[in-house]
């Protein structure tokens, strides 16, 4: 079985060539390394062998591995996110990926003020109209981001999306398209407090097309960590 190191080696190979293709630095691409259901060994071997960013689907399984990773990483929510763990989420997180509803956005700004901090979050859209999948819908996304003004303590960094799970990658492309179009859309109406420098997306089986169209934050575990699932 190939090591994490080499799997990392392999990676950064294809998010090279990818980049290229499409006339892209690719050191302006970040990799998380999503580390769902892995234990705190391996995300040390990852995070040794250079990664410095750290995903997790859950609060609850993030909350056993932070405290045993003494280490300077960045903490990566990318699993949905529910309002009663938005305070423990809070303590961890550096980054929340999945904001999907006016509810959830607004709890994360009351805990950020009683904390006397503002928390960086993506908005979640679902690309796919897959009824299965959380994320707003594209046509939505306008308003909700507007509605958020009220909240001073959230930051809006950007958009994220999952595509479908399709076996050819070119398929999920113009999932990936949507979304570097509809940022392009929020950009041009110049929210306050709302700065569109990140789009999340692009995964394990899809990676390289989501950074041709335009990804700078992609999501991947199992091209890191392989297949098996082990306790954490």
């Amino acid at each position: 079985m190939a090591s994490i190191h080499e799997n990392l080696s392999r990676i950064q190979d294809r998010i090279a060539a990818a980049a290229t293709r499409v006339g892209r630095d690719p050191d302006s691409i970040e990799l998380v390394a999503v580390a769902k259901t892995k234990p705190v060994r391996l995300i040390v071997a990852a995070i040794e062998a250079g990664i410095t960013h750290i995903g997790e689907n859950r609060v609850q399984e993030a909350q056993s591995k932070h405290p045993q990773i003494d280490l300077p990483v960045k903490w990566h929510l990318v699993g949905h996110l529910q309002r009663n763990k938005v305070k423990q989420a809070l303590q961890i997180f550096d980054l929340i990926h999945s904001v999907d509803s006016p509810r959830l956005l607004a709890e994360i700004d009351r805990r950020s003020a009683a904390s006397n901090r503002t928390t960086e979050i993506l908005i979640q859209v679902n690309t796919s109209a897959e009824p299965s999948k959380y994320g707003l819908e594209p046509d939505q996304t306008l308003d909700f981001i507007e509605s958020a003004h009220p909240y001073p303590h959230v930051r809006i960094k950007g958009l994220m999306t999952i595509g479908a799970f399709l076996p050819d990658p070119e398929a999920v492309r113009p999932m990936f398209a949507l979304l570097r179009q509809l940022r392009e859309k929020i950009i041009a109406q110049q929210f306050p407090n709302v700065e569109m420098d990140t789009l999340s997306m692009g995964m394990t089986n899809d990676f390289e097309v989501a950074i041709e169209e335009g990804a700078n934050l992609i999501r991947v575990g199992t091209a890191i960590f392989g297949e098996r699932e082990e306790n954490v």
